[in-house]
């Protein structure tokens, strides 16, 4: 399973989603860096190449987790770091319990079969008072909806097939809430403006942060 896993997301590493870029990257990667800020140990879910995790890089110390090895490798020879390789979907993670700082998760909950399993995960992952911090597309922009309305998803997070689910804002939030304390949603995109007045309608993505319970569910 994770062969074949493996082999679709290279192809789509290199064709579709293409080696080298990440969507809404200066952005993003401006707002992991100050979110996270320095001298701590993070755990990037879902580096590929390294394109995002050179943003945050710089006074942390990283561990790159991909499924895709080639991309992996990529992302160590360019950034110096430490890399995993595994499938997110396995029950069972090769990380240790409370040993990281942040664990950073861009681009990624969208492609997993139950993210709400995933945060839990995560949460163990990280040390008391750790933060989680990432964005994922939101599916259900008003730009989004009238293209459903319309028939079609082209151009919206639908049109993706490595997508297995779909968020919007106000869900999203209340996803991050059952598992974390703190959260914090941010508006990503070209419409900021809007975004402030109404970001369930006019964000492109939502940038998120939040923070370790005190003690586990």
């Amino acid at each position: 399973m994770t062969d074949s896993l493996e082999h679709a997301y290279r192809a789509h590493h290199q064709g579709r989603s293409r080696e080298g870029f990440s969507i809404l990257e200066d952005e993003r990667g401006a707002l992991f860096a100050r979110i996270i800020g320095t001298g701590k140990r993070v755990l990037d879910l879902g580096c590929r190449d390294g394109t995002l995790t050179r943003h945050i890089a710089a006074g942390n110390e990283v561990v790159g987790a991909d499924v895709d090895s080639h991309a992996l490798a990529s992302a160590a020879a360019t950034l110096n770091i430490q890399t995993v390789q595994f499938d997110f979907n396995a029950p069972e993670w090769p990380l240790e319990p409370a040993s990281f700082d942040v664990v950073l998760v861009a681009e990624v909950l969208e492609h997993l079969f139950f993210p709400d399993r995933v945060l839990r995960r995560i949460e163990r992952l990280l040390k008391p008072g750790g933060m989680l911090v990432g964005s994922v597309p939101n599916a259900f922009s008003l730009k989004c909806r009238l293209r459903y309305l319309n028939g079609s998803k082209r151009g919206t997070p639908l049109a993706d097939p490595m997508h297995i689910n779909q968020f919007g804002w106000d869900e999203f939030g209340r996803l991050c809430s059952g598992v974390f304390d703190s959260v914090q949603l941010y508006p990503l995109g070209r419409w900021q403006r809007l975004s402030r007045l109404s970001p369930s309608l006019f964000a492109f993505g939502i940038g998120f942060s939040a923070v370790r319970r005190s003690a586990s569910l």
